[in-house]
């Protein structure tokens, strides 16, 4: 088993130059290359890691023997191209979200990805999130009893993009999250209701009902037009309610032991329905950033061949959901099944 991974960032845009942070900096890492079409980008990179390559070649980047792992993060729209390259060289891939902005290349990725017995996982940051992992093992647990629905909120003022809309930018978060506190569930319905506001064709604000095969549901609302700043999501159980807040720095978790139970009563024979108020509890939650967990679990997938948690078929059950919410954004919000 080797001791250390040498991998390349491709992308180092907003996003990308967190990874190229991460990958740069952990003890099992080498970061060999850093690639982008823009050069701009790529200026700092030897005074701030001058062990680091920039190129422009991802050509380059794909013939050195050496590199082991290619992280994408690329546009969206770039992402099964360079995806497929990188398979198709030999290269273990990790792929910021969506894996593709549809389902047929997402199973064209997964499938090759298997045949070439190499490492496929999905940059679902959040289901490595220590308080996500927290609600999740509360949920294993049967501290919230039965979940009943779960509701996101992931709304900001910006970034506003032009190649994708909300809810192909934003929802991913949230779909895979739910799916995860789920047990692996996938939906089978969507409905979604947009609004596009600033750009002719893309969608700035998303409503989205997720329904799957035992009756539960679950709702999103992405928007990049919102005057409050809100990463929030909300799990009710028939024992307790948890709610997830990662704009809060140090309440992440707060637990409400509240709910409503039906009882017969003995004197009528009626239902009464019965509330329960109880305490708040606010759990600790580890602090580790949650990129470094995530870059973490990939050079651990790759050295030591353990399983992935977001891996080829998570991030295509996601881009299923996502692209039969599309259908209904197209459809004036007529429920769309889920692909299978």
């Amino acid at each position: 088993m080797a001791d250390q991974m040498t991998v390349a960032v491709v992308g180092a845009g907003n996003w990308g130059k967190n990874l190229v942070r991460n990958f740069a900096t952990m003890p099992k890492s080498r970061l060999k290359y850093v690639c982008d079409l823009n050069k701009d980008l790529l200026t700092g990179i030897p005074k701030q890691f001058p062990a680091v390559k920039p190129t422009c070649d991802l050509n380059e980047v794909l013939a050195d023997p050496e590199v082991q792992a290619v992280v994408i993060a690329t546009k969206a729209a770039s992402h099964y191209a360079v995806a497929k390259q990188c398979l198709e060289a030999g290269k273990h891939i990790y792929v910021e979200k969506p894996l593709t902005l549809n389902v047929q290349e997402s199973v064209q990725l997964v499938d090759m990805a298997k045949h070439k017995n190499k490492v496929l996982m999905v940059g679902h940051l959040l289901e490595y999130h220590p308080a996500v992992l927290k609600v999740k093992d509360m949920i294993d647990k049967g501290e919230l009893g039965d979940v009943y629905y779960i509701y996101t909120q992931r709304v900001n003022l910006g970034v506003v993009r032009q190649d994708e809309n909300a809810w192909w930018s934003l929802a991913p978060h949230d779909v895979s999250i739910i799916c995860f506190w789920m047990g692996g569930q996938e939906p089978v319905r969507v409905s979604a209701h947009g609004q596009k506001i600033l750009q002719k064709g893309i969608e700035d604000v998303v409503f989205a009902s997720l329904e799957f095969a035992d009756g539960r549901i679950a709702h999103v609302h992405v928007s990049w037009l919102d005057p409050h700043k809100m990463r929030k999501m909300t799990v009710v159980g028939s024992k307790k309610m948890a709610v997830f807040d990662d704009m809060d720095a140090s309440e992440k978790i707060r637990l409400y032991d509240k709910g409503a139970s039906v009882k017969q009563s003995f004197e009528s024979y009626a239902e009464i329905i019965s509330l329960r108020t109880g305490d708040i509890v606010i759990p600790h939650v580890d602090t580790t950033e949650p990129l470094r967990l995530e870059c973490q679990h990939f050079i651990q997938a790759v050295l030591e061949g353990k399983p992935v948690r977001s891996d080829g078929a998570d991030g295509l059950r996601v881009v299923r959901v996502l692209q039969a919410g599309q259908r209904s954004l197209e459809t004036g919000g007529c429920p769309v099944a889920v692909e299978k």
